[in-house]
């Protein structure tokens, strides 16, 4: 009988721990173990549950001595023991760097195998893969999503409907700060229901702006799991976060503010003037819309049965069976910058 393996959870926010609970209970179900090493202090430890083991330092992680160490991030120390699996922290929301490069295709030497979302995602790390041969790709889903899906029927008899909003952290992405009075204003007359939740990183100033108009019909919520709040929801306001690919990913309508990279499974606007009016055509489930969500998510998550985080576990047994080729490319600079940001010196590159 096979020993049971071992995994290191590294991760730097709150958001990580709906990312990677499925995967865990996956990896306990296979009688493997699991650690949790948190970088930084953006993590909350009252998240952590009382079973969770928690790794003190770099030291434990070597001690451990995971087969892998996984991270819903772009980024990741190469000088750890196991194999690094990208398993990311949201989906391709089309954000670019200051060279106008899509972030969430930036090869950054950190990892050995990829697990992608969909045939999206699947086919650009396919073709980096022939220019950079270091690392594996297997499509898998997203493992956030088991708790996701199967996805459950929308309440049809609700009296009032129910308006999830979500917004960035980014000051030019963020619809947050232009969009208060319009939802201030929507939310005080009581027509819709409304919950707002915001990235983590957002600007503490916009959510005690929002807090202060919490009522009978606004809810502001500070969570580490966003799941619940988009089944609950039947539609979504949002801009250019990729928490609306996860909703719309349950094919429910989502009115966008100055999107990014406006599509047609969304109803994008540019006015805040127009945002009452996009908010009751996708409260009525336009056909248009319906089908362009359909062929959406087939294209981004078509695997939706739940089981992602055991096809994750079966890509990284079939990557430590069978290594890429060549060994991750040793980037100084960006191995220094992590080191530093660890305090950690010991076992050089």
């Amino acid at each position: 009988m096979a020993a049971a393996k071992r995994y290191v959870f590294y991760i730097s926010q709150n958001y990580s721990f709906a990312i990677l609970r499925p995967l865990q209970k996956a990896i306990m179900e296979r009688h493997g173990q699991v650690a949790w090493f948190v970088e930084g202090k953006a993590v909350n430890p009252a998240f952590f549950e009382h079973d969770e083991t928690q790794l003190p330092g770099v030291d434990a992680i070597f001690d451990f001595a995971p087969d892998a160490v996984i991270y819903p991030a772009n980024i990741a120390p190469t000088f750890l023991p196991g194999i690094n699996v990208a398993v990311f922290h949201g989906f391709d929301a089309g954000k670019v760097d200051r060279k106008g490069r899509n972030d969430h295709f930036k090869i950054r030497n950190c990892f050995d195998l990829y697990c992608t979302q969909g045939p999206s995602t699947t086919r650009r790390f396919e073709a980096l893969q022939e220019d950079h041969p270091h690392f594996n790709v297997v499509e898998t889903g997203w493992c956030a999503l088991d708790a996701l899906f199967p996805a459950q029927e929308r309440a049809k008899d609700t009296p009032k409907r129910h308006i999830l909003m979500c917004s960035t952290f980014s000051r030019k992405l963020s619809c947050a700060p232009e969009l208060f009075e319009t939802v201030k204003r929507l939310s005080a007359s009581g027509r819709w229901q409304w919950t707002v939740q915001f990235h983590p990183k957002m600007d503490q100033a916009i959510v005690d702006q929002y807090k202060s108009i919490q009522g009978e019909h606004l809810e502001f919520v500070e969570t580490s799991d966003v799941m619940p709040l988009l089944q609950a929801a039947d539609i979504m306001l949002c801009d250019t976060s990729s928490v609306l690919i996860t909703f719309a990913l349950l094919k429910k309508p989502i009115v966008t503010f100055r999107n990014l990279q406006a599509a047609d499974y969304m109803i994008n606007v540019t006015d805040p003037g127009d945002i009452e009016g996009a908010l009751e055509r996708a409260l009525n489930f336009p056909p248009d819309v319906m089908q362009a969500l359909e062929r959406f998510v087939a294209d981004t998550h078509p695997l939706q049965d739940g089981k992602s985080s055991l096809r994750v576990l079966d890509a990284i047994d079939a990557t430590l069976a069978d290594a890429p080729k060549e060994k991750i490319p040793f980037d100084f600079f960006r191995q220094l910058k992590i080191r530093r940001k660890l305090n950690y010196w010991k076992s050089l590159w």
